[in-house]
């Protein structure tokens, strides 16, 4: 069994860096999009400059203007941009055309039709999340994981994974990878020991 790839996402603080920096995931997230984890451009490229190196930063976006992303992938603040609203075949085309940076498409599962045709856009992964009616988000909450199809692109698994569930959901679906915020949170804040949990339940499965 190849190693689940682990991303960490909605890293918002210095202490936030410091605790991916010693677990050693490998994505960490910065959202970008309008979000109680939102960061600005400032923000984010002090917490990349911070960040230890064998760590890939991840844009999370919506339906943001193309010319913002590519000036951050220009200036090195992300390596992957994330896109996780309505953005459609025309925005992937011009967005692929403009940056080098692989792209994440973002489905808010609700069937398997959805998820085969959203293999067929111009993107490098998808992220599997679950749908939360009026959010771009899932929520934390998890969605039904018998709508996954079999798939030629790699994926990650998200929606409602905690250090307790992860093994099992890995074990199950085989994702490429798997992406957590709320669930290694306390009171809102990145909680070092659910982080370390976490990675240790990934990175400790045969």
């Amino acid at each position: 069994m190849n190693p689940t790839r682990v991303k960490i996402c909605g890293l918002r603080w210095m202490e936030d860096v410091a605790f991916v920096n010693e677990c050693l995931p490998d994505y960490a997230g910065f959202v970008f999009a309008k979000s109680k984890r939102q960061v600005t451009d400032r923000q984010a490229e002090s917490l990349r400059a911070a960040l230890d190196a064998r760590i890939l930063a991840v844009g999370v976006f919506v339906n943001e203007e193309i010319e913002k992303i590519r000036r951050l992938c220009e200036q090195g603040i992300i390596d992957l941009i994330q896109l996780h609203g309505d953005e459609d075949e025309k925005y992937l085309k011009e967005l692929s055309a403009c940056v080098k940076n692989p792209i994440i498409r973002s489905v808010r599962v609700r069937s398997r039709e959805q998820i085969l045709e959203a293999e067929k856009s111009p993107c490098d992964y998808l992220l599997l999340d679950a749908y939360a009616p009026g959010h771009y988000g899932g929520g934390g909450q998890t969605f039904d994981g018998g709508l996954i199809p079999p798939l030629q692109k790699p994926w990650f698994l998200a929606g409602g994974l905690s250090p307790e569930n992860v093994g099992e959901k890995i074990r199950k679906y085989r994702p490429f990878g798997v992406d957590v915020s709320s669930h290694v949170e306390t009171d809102g804040k990145k909680d070092p020991a659910k982080i370390r949990a976490f990675i240790e339940n990934v990175r400790g499965l045969k």
